[in-house]
């Protein structure tokens, strides 16, 4: 069984003054029962992996391109990331998905590029507010999951991260019950592509988790950890997710 995973996304937040929750982290976890991953921007990320380097803390990615070099300007590639000291980068997040209209296609390529780099994809899936509404969530995950996910995902090298798009920074947290449905799909949709060796896959729920409702949500079947976006910028938020998570092992 793969550890469970307490992810943090940074996003276009931090600057050098920032690595000092790094190390506040490192303090407070110097031997986790669970993996600890922070996707710093990209102006720290060789900062952050050489600070980390010998810790038991990972460094990632926000995004890569899925070309490995060429005429991209302002893009990152995935081998960039790995030269960089990350280990893992985040593909299709539902910000990148809507502000720079990637779709399920180019997903899965970023996805396979950072599989050929020798990183872990985490993979972000979800529905929006008007699908939700509409009863249409289980089939906007089946797509997703179907066209993001290279063929070759193993437990080793990739990620599931759900995030329905209406509980990312608003405050609102999908119920235990919507959480548990479809991170119940998911688990089968996985096993039924990729075979039992799926039941390993980690499966991480993000939306507004906080040390308040961290523990309820690590209780929920098929929740491998959490994909945390603002409560993840100060140590003092991130580690008693951290600390619920590591109740749960």
């Amino acid at each position: 069984m793969t550890r469970k995973l307490a992810a943090g996304n940074w996003k276009m937040n931090g600057t050098r003054a920032a690595l000092e929750d790094l190390n506040a982290i490192i303090a407070a976890h110097s031997d986790p029962s669970v993996d600890i991953l922070i996707c710093p921007p990209a102006t720290l990320l060789m900062q952050a992996a050489a600070l980390t380097a010998d810790k038991p803390l990972d460094i990632g990615a926000q995004d890569c391109h899925p070309a490995a070099s060429g005429a991209h300007t302002g893009d990152t590639s995935a081998p960039m990331v790995a030269d960089a000291g990350g280990t893992a980068v985040i593909v299709g997040h539902s910000e990148r998905r809507e502000n720079h209209n990637e779709n399920n296609t180019l997903v899965q390529s970023k996805a396979q590029a950072a599989h050929d780099a020798g990183l872990i994809a985490v993979i972000c899936i979800g529905e929006t507010l008007d699908e939700r509404e509409a009863g249409q969530t289980l089939d906007i995950i089946a797509k997703q999951l179907s066209g993001s996910i290279p063929d070759g995902a193993t437990p080793y090298n990739t990620v599931i991260a759900y995030e329905p798009v209406w509980a990312i920074g608003t405050g609102k947290v999908a119920t235990l019950e919507q959480i548990a449905e479809v991170h119940d799909f998911i688990r089968k949709s996985l096993i039924d592509r990729f075979g039992a060796a799926a039941q390993d896959m980690r499966i991480l729920y993000g939306g507004s988790v906080k040390p308040g409702n961290a523990a309820d949500i690590f209780g929920v079947s098929n929740v491998d950890g959490a994909l945390v976006g603002g409560a993840s910028l100060k140590q003092s938020d991130f580690t008693p997710i951290i600390n619920a998570l590591e109740a749960t092992v």
